[in-house]
């Protein structure tokens, strides 16, 4: 949500600052990530907007990238994939066949492993996504998304 209105969209500030525990009563504690579609307008512009999809793959290929090319066709125009490994030859190639019609990027989140000491200290499970915040000469303060792997 930060980087969105970072990029000029319109976010609501509650969107931003929202608590693991207001997104669970949002979402529910059972959601998949395929239902965490996040469609949002530029402040200055309600017709150019952009979608931000979560696949469930773990390796996103080209049969989970179709049907949100075909969702784009319709009228938003740029698109967002949070992918959690990496995306197959094939569904990269298909990215770029895209890409003379609409603008479609895609974010990996970096890894920590199920067997890191920190992992292991707080119990993490396979597939869950944790916020790491560490202290930075620069900018005080740096924090990560990061999904737990195999390890």
């Amino acid at each position: 949500m930060e980087m969105l209105a970072d990029r000029g969209y319109l976010v609501g500030e509650f969107e931003i600052n929202m608590s693991k525990h207001q997104f669970l009563q949002k979402y529910g504690e059972n959601m998949k990530r395929e239902d965490l579609v996040i469609q949002k307008a530029k402040r200055n512009n309600s017709s150019e907007q952009i979608y931000v999809f979560f696949p469930e793959e773990a390796k996103v290929g080209v049969k989970t990238i179709r049907p949100y090319a075909e969702r784009m066709k319709t009228d938003v125009l740029q698109a967002i994939l949070v992918v959690q490994q990496n995306l197959t030859p094939r569904a990269r190639d298909l990215i770029n066949e895209v890409s003379t019609k609409f603008h479609l990027e895609f974010f990996q989140l970096p890894r920590i492993l199920i067997t890191d000491p920190v992992a292991r200290y707080y119990g993490l499970k396979r597939g869950q996504v944790v916020k790491i915040i560490r202290p930075s000469e620069t900018a005080g303060r740096y924090v990560i998304l990061t999904i737990c792997g195999l390890g």
